[in-house]
């Protein structure tokens, strides 16, 4: 995911842009047919302890209804990976999970893949013969925003959505409060034990970090943070708005370079790579997807490497695409608080 999706270095057709809203609005949702709408959004059902009728209504207000709890599910791997803190193990993945240089992609987690059956690590490849082995109970994405599923082809909505009944969490456009919680909730209707230690210990890290944050935030009053990523011919610049992990760390004090929104879905403002200069940061995170550009790939634009923050090594990762569960997101308010800690304002 580029931008957002897998890469946005392929702006070229229409399809392209469309990707390049990781966080940006990717048409590929599917409405399922065992599901009904509901009009009370944002409420949460489960199965009981035996395996009864299970149902839950997601962010898009429809309800995803079964006889029984879920067991055998399949979600995009982030997705997956939040679940997997849990205790809630999928038994099928979609999505980026092949190793990155030797170490496991930043996506998966602590899940080990090895196990998990890939439905398609590209965009726009999900293995339908595949998917319908499995016999799903349930599929899991997150939305960049609703009611689209990240990564589940348009062309294939109505095959999958016969198969199972679908769940999105809406992570776009709206605090990463939001959908942390929205994916506490589903665990615990799929039978996740929320009082176990390994639970609340990552929600308390998480608590901590939140305050480690905005104290660093605070001290280095005044200090630009910009989040980006690129691909041959743009560097794309982040709306921090349209992130939920990028609006939160603002809630905490964090000052984000204000991408401008150059197309409809709003993720991101294109800059050529001449105009890269165009904003002042001190500190700029850089997307660590695997379909990212490195930061080697990176350094041969003369005019990255020119930049302030490029030339004090002020750089840090930004997990675009971090599972969304208080173990998944702790480290990263973590490395957050000490790279803005480490870093001081640079002469534009």
């Amino acid at each position: 995911m580029h931008p957002a999706t897998s890469r946005p270095a392929a702006l070229a057709t229409p399809s392209r842009r469309l990707l390049l809203a990781a966080g940006g609005a990717l048409a590929l949702a599917p409405l399922l047919s065992a599901c009904g709408d509901s009009k009370d959004s944002g409420s949460r059902a489960g199965g009981d302890a035996e395996g009864g009728a299970w149902s839950f209504k997601d962010d898009r207000g429809r309800t995803a209804k079964s006889g029984h709890r879920p067991k055998r599910i399949v979600a995009y791997v982030s997705t997956a990976a939040a679940l997997y803190d849990y205790g809630i193990e999928c038994t099928g993945i979609f999505g980026p999970s092949k190793p990155v240089g030797g170490k496991p992609n930043p996506q998966v987690g602590d899940m080990d893949v090895a196990d998990l059956t890939s439905l398609g690590t590209a965009f726009g490849r999900f293995d339908l013969e595949k998917y319908a082995a499995l016999k799903p109970d349930l599929l899991v994405s997150n939305m960049f925003p609703a009611p689209d599923l990240w990564y589940v082809p348009p062309e294939s909505k109505k095959k999958i959505e016969k198969l199972a009944p679908t769940v999105g969490i809406d992570i776009a456009r709206t605090s990463l409060l939001d959908p942390l919680k929205r994916t506490a909730e589903l665990a615990e209707s799929l039978g996740a034990d929320m009082g176990a230690k390994k639970v609340t210990d990552a929600k308390a890290r998480f608590d901590e970090a939140a305050k480690t944050l905005r104290a660093a935030a605070k001290a280095k009053g005044g200090l630009k943070v910009m989040a980006i990523t690129g691909d041959p011919d743009n560097l794309y610049v982040a709306v921090p708005d349209s992130y939920s992990d990028l609006n939160y760390f603002k809630d905490l004090g964090v000052q984000f370079v204000e991408g401008k929104k150059s197309d409809k879905f709003g993720f991101w403002e294109f800059l050529s790579w001449e105009k890269a200069d165009k904003y002042h940061a001190d500190l700029i995170m850089v997307d660590n997807r695997s379909t990212a550009p490195s930061r080697k790939k990176l350094r041969e634009k003369a005019t990255w490497r020119e930049l302030p923050a490029v030339e004090a090594d002020q750089l840090t990762p930004w997990s675009m695409e971090e599972r969304f569960s208080y173990a998944g997101f702790a480290p990263v308010l973590e490395r957050l608080a000490a790279a803005i800690d480490k870093s001081k304002r640079l002469k534009a």
